[in-house]
């Protein structure tokens, strides 16, 4: 059984609606670029996966704003941050793409699990995230650039089956 995580994009006006979420954790508030400024690349905070353990996979997503400040709306508590995805001088992300996992059952729920964004000029930035799960369709594209974001996280279960980021919200320049 698969499900999917919505990836949708905010404009001032409108909702682009990309696919269903699965609804575990809460959201953050949404975090911007100074002066609303396209986002030019992005990072990803990851639990690289655990063996044995429980896993959480995709646990943040940083946006670098051309200001060259880092936006993050909520973030887990697991893992590191990987390598940092730039789009080319005079460019900015546009569009975006998650990789999820769907509810496993009795099994090790994950969730989000990789991002992969285009640039302005069409390039593919692709993450370094986990491999669990299928990729997801692309976003709507924003012509004008992706300037923040929100995400829904999943806070610690105890015992429970952790699964930390489950969801993402970009809002267009």
């Amino acid at each position: 059984m698969t499900s999917a995580i919505a990836l949708i994009i905010f404009s001032c006006s409108a909702l682009l609606p990309n696919a269903a979420a699965i609804f575990w954790g809460d959201w953050g508030l949404f975090e911007c670029c100074p002066d609303n400024t396209p986002a030019i690349g992005f990072k990803l905070k990851t639990e690289r996966p655990q063996g044995r353990g429980d896993d959480t996979a995709l646990n943040g997503i940083s946006l670098k704003c051309r200001s060259d400040s880092w936006v993050s709306s909520s973030v887990g508590p697991w893992g590191n941050y990987g390598n940092e995805f730039i789009c080319p001088a005079n460019t900015f992300l546009t569009s975006c793409q998650l990789r999820v996992e769907g509810r496993q059952g009795r099994g090790d729920d994950t969730a989000a699990n990789n991002l992969n964004c285009k640039c302005s000029n069409g390039q593919i930035l692709y993450g370094d995230g986990t491999h669990w799960g299928g990729w997801m369709a692309w976003s709507d594209e924003c012509p004008t650039g992706i300037c923040g974001l929100k995400t829904r996280v999943e806070g610690r279960q105890g015992n429970g089956d952790d699964t930390a980021l489950n969801d993402v919200l970009f809002r267009c320049c």
